[in-house]
């Protein structure tokens, strides 16, 4: 599995808290690992974000990712769900 970071999700990276952080690197290893690991609690989106999956980081905050021409992951945002949605 290839995995990129969108430049958009780069820089709401850096804004989360270093507990966030190493959250969020665990759950991406998780994912990269097996995808469909419950913990993830992946799901597609519908609505404007139909080309996007999420998993949850935390109990709120999540991350975006679309697929790439089957290539690619792309993580793309992270953020709160109202951050995300709202």
């Amino acid at each position: 599995m290839k995995i990129r970071f969108d430049k958009n999700f780069e820089k709401q990276f850096k804004k989360l808290t270093p507990k966030l952080k190493l959250q969020t690197r665990n759950r991406i290893n998780i994912f990269i690992i097996n995808p469909n690991d419950s913990k993830l609690r992946l799901h597609q989106l519908k609505g404007v974000y139909s080309d996007y999956f999420s998993i949850n980081i935390t109990g709120d905050v999540r991350a975006l990712y679309y697929e790439e021409e089957g290539e690619y992951t792309v993580f793309a945002m992270i953020g709160t769900h109202s951050q995300l949605y709202g």
